[in-house]
């Protein structure tokens, strides 16, 4: 290796929440089928952590797995409980009225397994699942977001980055395409727009 200058890179180290059984395990109501009909059939969330020379920054996003859109996010320099409720407060302000029976996936995090997570999710009928210990296959889409997210955003400039603002603005650039203007072969248009074209049809139907 060294006679081909080649390098060694580190394994990256993955933030984990798992404190053990600190509350409520929910069961696992997807088993990995993350096909849907509809948006806001079945939902994934998670935390991904940034190692940046300025400190730690989490992401704590909500993903549609019909659309892949990513409909409420929070970054913060404490993965706490704090941040969950600024989450799911911003999912019930722009999208409450049409969450119904919707499915909220997560792994067993010790934010996930807490009373107050719990009963914030029921008093908004959304449905909590969990994945098994130690599975991220069953929280996939959320995961593969993740990777796609620091592929693209983060690995390329992590040295780059001169302060945490930074880093931050990247990100919220990112989700901002990630949402509004990345075409997905799938849909034929970018998810904010799939979403809003399915929510016209609906509501076109109901009033014929």
């Amino acid at each position: 290796m060294k006679v081909m200058n080649l390098h060694a890179m580190p394994k990256r180290r993955m933030y984990k929440s798992y404190r053990g059984t600190v509350g409520k395990i929910a069961d696992n109501l997807l088993n990995q089928t993350f096909t849907t009909s509809r948006p806001y059939q079945k939902f994934g969330t998670d935390i991904t952590q940034f190692r940046t020379p300025f400190g730690k920054l989490y992401l704590s996003p909500i993903i549609d797995f019909h659309t892949r859109e990513v409909l409420a996010y929070d970054l913060s320099t404490n993965p706490d409980m704090k941040q969950i409720t600024r989450m799911l407060d911003q999912l019930m302000q722009q999208h409450g009225s049409n969450l119904q029976q919707t499915i909220l996936h997560s792994d067993q995090g010790y934010q996930y397994q807490v009373k107050l997570y719990e009963k914030y999710l029921k008093d908004h009928g959304i449905i909590q699942s969990m994945s098994r210990k130690g599975n991220t296959l069953d929280n996939a889409p959320t995961e593969n977001f993740f990777g796609r997210l620091k592929e693209e955003v983060y690995y390329p400039r992590e040295y780059s980055f001169t302060s945490l603002d930074e880093v931050k603005q990247a990100i919220h650039q990112y989700i901002h395409y990630y949402n509004e203007e990345r075409i997905v072969n799938r849909l034929k248009t970018n998810p904010t727009d799939y979403r809003q074209q399915a929510l016209q049809k609906k509501c076109n139907s109901v009033i014929i």
